[in-house]
């Protein structure tokens, strides 16, 4: 394109001139609005939930659009190390060997920030007798190795002194690549081994098919995958209190096997988000985007914890 202006003693033709117009036209329509794509990898569990948020996000600024890999949470630090993405929500958090390969490889930590909170409810199908069990219990029938403090493996129902069920315990949960499966490892097996019959699901819809189509079943999944057709069992304390996988009880912590939800960033310290990175993290924290969080069956940040993740980001504090 020839410049602005004089070129070689001629002037500009006109249609040099209307190009030029057009294309400052094109970058000054959204004027300060935040335009681009936003490439997502990471949590299968934070799937919809993410894909909401990405709707929200275009509605409020149309030149936005999220893509999303919902690989598994496994995915999200492999892909922020290799630099193919800056954004990968995680249903666990990132272990110390993810993230030393994160920062060998940009030379600076990754961002963590907690989105919501969830948490993973042991199920069976909806016409079971069983309405809880302990940590000890449920860590004898998913793992070989006990670390609970079982005294034996427990395979059958009849086990657990529930009537009209002796048959052999169907065993259902995660595959490796999912979040879920290794918080549950460390959470409901204290870090132990899984019985190697365990039916190992791509994903938490299989689990809960499986479990409902099944009086022997038995598995694992989060909140926001519960259905008519499964019960949530509660777990017993060691004084034998009985805690369920409700909001409130998960928001303060009280339900043993409660986790949060992650979405850790590319951001290298100094540098501000980009305009479409800072607009979706300032709708996945405000308002809206919490009462997103409960509408998809997850429980929303406390008020407190959400004003310290805006304060992480450099956010503002009056939420929008």
């Amino acid at each position: 394109m020839i410049p602005f202006g004089k070129a070689r003693g001629r002037r500009r033709p006109w249609h040099s001139c209307l190009v030029l117009l057009l294309v400052w036209a094109m970058s000054t329509a959204h004027g300060d609005e935040p335009v681009g794509t936003l490439g997502v990898v990471g949590s299968d569990t934070m799937a919809g939930l993410m894909l909401r948020w990405g709707e929200q996000l275009s509605e409020r600024h149309p030149g936005i659009r999220l893509q999303l890999q919902a690989s598994g949470s496994a995915s999200a630090p492999t892909a922020l190390a290799a630099g193919t993405t800056r954004l990968g929500p995680m249903s666990r958090a990132m272990s110390d060997s993810e993230r030393d390969a994160f920062q060998q490889r940009h030379g600076y930590p990754v961002l963590e920030v907690e989105v919501a909170r969830d948490a993973l409810a042991v199920i069976v199908h909806r016409h079971h007798a069983l309405e809880s069990l302990r940590l000890d219990e449920i860590d004898a029938i998913f793992s070989t190795t006990r670390r609970c403090g079982g005294d034996e493996a427990i395979l059958r129902w009849e086990q657990l002194g529930v009537a009209g069920r002796g048959g052999r315990i169907e065993l259902n949960g995660r595959n490796p690549a999912s979040g879920s499966f290794g918080l549950f490892r460390q959470q409901a097996l204290c870090g132990g081994s899984y019985n190697p019959r365990l039916n190992e699901h791509p994903g938490s819809a299989a689990v809960v098919a499986a479990v409902t189509e099944s009086l022997e079943a038995i598995g694992y999944v989060g909140l926001n995958h519960l259905t008519p057709g499964i019960k949530a069992l509660a777990i017993e304390d060691g004084e034998g209190r009985r805690h369920v996988p409700a909001a409130e009880p998960v928001r303060q912590g009280e339900y043993p096997l409660g986790r949060a939800l992650f979405l850790y960033v590319n951001l290298p310290p100094g540098e501000a988000l980009s305009g479409p990175e800072r607009a979706l993290l300032d709708l996945i924290l405000s308002p809206q985007g919490q009462r997103t969080v409960s509408e998809m069956g997850f429980v929303a940040l406390s008020e407190e914890h959400l004003a310290a993740q805006r304060e992480l980001l450099g956010l503002d504090a009056t939420l929008p």
